[in-house]
């Protein structure tokens, strides 16, 4: 699964990758979480692509209440098209999801090393999303998403057997095209990144803690000193 994210990437380089009409002022993040409201890019009428934000964490149209949201950060490709919390949000609701990075955790010994997996070639990247619409008991309405994942691709398959999917810049508009006689394209879409595409480096615990959000996270992780017999 994806468990946190980055997107530190100023909102006008952003905006000449995916090509959105706002231009919101959004703040450096560092160490994203589930529940907390980030930006994503959809389509509206006439073809325009908007930037705005939704919570992480998908909340079905069903929902009694708002907490399967934080259950519902990730749909995997395997089931998103059958599973009810997610199957209407993939064939009416797509999005791309902004990101610069994301932490995966690997079993090194008795603990868990957090590793920072990146472009090599540096840059923002869009991650498969859906949204979904919600309103809450007493009327509230809540707009969520979820990112989706995949098998994880031979850059990164000795960190997480998992990963998001990343879309090419040349896919987004495949993927936010409402027609839906294009859904069996789109599912074509969701899967691994090629070989080359990422890569990954270790960062320090920080990013295990919510309340640390700051360029620390993103630093990567000061070498092991040597054991000295």
């Amino acid at each position: 699964m994806c468990g946190r994210y980055s997107l530190i990437t100023p909102t006008e380089a952003l905006r000449q990758l995916m090509a959105f009409m706002d231009l919101l002022n959004l703040e450096p993040r560092y160490n994203v979480a589930p529940t907390q409201m980030m930006p994503v890019v959809r389509p509206e009428e006439g073809g325009r692509r908007r930037l705005v934000l939704l919570r992480w964490g998908l909340i079905p149209s069903w929902a009694k209440d708002a907490t399967i949201g934080a259950k519902c950060i990730n749909a995997r490709t395997e089931s998103v098209a059958e599973k009810p919390a997610f199957r209407t949000a993939l064939r009416q609701r797509r999005c791309l999801v902004l990101a610069d990075g994301y932490y995966e955790w690997r079993q090194e010994g008795k603990a868990k090393q957090p590793y920072r997996i990146v472009l090599k070639a540096g840059g923002p990247f869009a991650i498969a999303g859906i949204w979904e619409g919600w309103r809450s008991p007493a009327g509230e309405p809540i707009e969520s998403f979820a990112l989706i994942t995949t098998v994880a691709g031979e850059d990164i398959a000795h960190i997480h057997d998992r990963m998001p999917v990343i879309l090419a810049p040349e896919d987004y508009a495949l993927w936010l095209d409402p027609d839906p006689a294009q859904l069996p394209r789109q599912l074509e879409l969701l899967r691994p990144s090629p070989k080359g595409l990422i890569s990954a480096y270790a960062v320090s615990m920080r990013v295990n803690f919510v309340r640390n959000d700051d360029e620390e996270c993103i630093r990567p992780a000061a070498p092991a000193a040597p054991t000295l017999f």
